[in-house]
């Protein structure tokens, strides 16, 4: 008889992060003798695309979907108000099937999942996927200096330690975040049990082994990309945290240095503000900007020497686990990043997958890119990618956090 857990999501699963994040995992886990039950909250755009293909895949795998909609305005009212609607139907789900573990991704989530917990004899796992409160401070959304936010902060930092005191296991992205949270004194009943699960990789997707040559013949053609260009490549959003001034500079300098040089952004992102910082640093003819879908992710990958991202380093950026670092190494294209983000300079160090820079000076730069003439092991980095971030591995660990708390 398969054990009933009900998963908890404030992400949709027709984001893309629901897609890539949520249900690959939830998708081993049953093969592994759980029933999901799942909840999302879905934004009214992506539902309406994408909602007939999720709704077929979580089908034929057995996993029961109630998505209801996201609610954005006005702002911490919305999110009261999804709160109160995703604990209704947690509580009316639960007298019907009686879970046996709730999994909160994320603190919103978790809001629900903790009052479960309080009612009912019910395994609490929370997924804190970052240091959500401090992270929403450090990317300039809450300023402290405004009663109201400075008031949700102090709420949630109080919620964190309740859901860390109370949660029957914790999952931490990084290893960082896990001493970081060990070390607080104010969770009475420290040391917890944590287990660290990266942002985990579809090595099946992103396997050097499945490139069509024609097909990536196809997209060189198209991006005007010639046999000894060099190409930087950029993947992801281009949002708060990362350092598009500063990788645009570091660009500049390899310009100088290698003239063949390129860089390609595959981003769905402000492609206008991407051309304007490049305008600034004069390397506005050598940028390359392509949005992907995630079948068109591998080639773009495979079309680059090196990858580029520099992440904003603050405090809560110690849990942060960049799921594009373990796509890019699993198709063995080294990465050039800065330190003190996660666990993200401990990787490339452990698998040679890369160059780690720990200032944003040209100097620096410079240095960087007189180790770039060093060759990388291109079947090392693959193997540090299957290594650390393979799905398996990540639906593993999920399957002994459960059996442990069951146990």
């Amino acid at each position: 008889m398969a054990i009933p857990v009900l998963y908890i999501s404030y992400d949709g699963m027709t984001d893309s992060l629901g897609q890539s994040q949520v249900i690959p995992y939830l998708i081993g886990l049953t093969k592994k003798g759980y029933a999901f039950t799942l909840m999302s909250c879905e934004k009214e755009e992506n539902f309406k695309q994408h909602k007939n293909k999720i709704q077929s895949i979580l089908d034929a795998n057995n996993i029961i979907w109630y998505p209801i909609s996201y609610t954005k305005k006005p702002p911490v009212l919305s999110t009261v108000y999804d709160v109160n609607r995703l604990k209704r139907l947690a509580f009316q789900l639960h007298k019907e099937k009686h879970f046996s573990i709730v999994h909160c991704r994320s603190y919103i989530a978790a809001l629900v999942g903790l009052q479960l917990k309080k009612k009912y004899p019910i395994k609490f796992v929370f997924d804190m996927r970052g240091l959500w409160a401090d992270e929403r401070v450090d990317g300039k959304l809450w300023n402290l200096n405004h009663p109201i936010y400075k008031t949700v902060y102090n709420y949630f930092k109080k919620k964190e330690r309740q859901f860390l005191e109370n949660a029957d296991y914790t999952i931490s992205l990084t290893f960082n975040a896990k001493n970081e949270i060990l070390s607080w004194k104010n969770i009475t009943n420290n040391p917890i049990n944590i287990q660290v699960i990266p942002c985990c990789a579809d090595l099946d997707l992103f396997d050097k082994n499945k490139i069509q040559q024609d097909r990536l013949a196809a997209f060189k053609k198209e991006l005007n990309i010639l046999q000894d260009d060099f190409i930087l490549l950029y993947l992801g959003s281009i949002g708060t945290w990362y350092m598009l001034d500063e990788m645009m500079e570091f660009f500049s300098v390899l310009k100088q240095k290698n003239n063949k040089a390129k860089f390609l952004f595959v981003t769905k992102d402000e492609h206008d503000r991407i051309l304007k910082t490049a305008e600034k640093y004069g390397v506005r003819d050598q940028i390359i900007i392509r949005a992907g879908n995630r079948d068109d992710i591998p080639y773009l990958i495979a079309l680059s020497h090196y990858s580029l991202f520099f992440i904003l380093p603050s405090y809560s950026k110690k849990a942060s686990s960049p799921t594009k670092q373990g796509e890019i190494m699993a198709m063995g294209v080294p990465i050039i990043c800065n330190t003190n983000v996660g666990d993200t300079d401990k990787i490339v160090t452990d698998y040679k997958s890369g160059i780690l820079v720990n200032n944003f000076s040209v100097s620096v730069y410079q240095n960087a890119i007189n180790e770039i003439e060093t060759t990388h092991d291109e079947q090392q980095i693959i193997a540090g990618a299957q290594d650390y971030f393979s799905l398996e591995n990540g639906i593993e660990k999920y399957a002994e956090v459960y059996k442990a708390i069951l146990s």
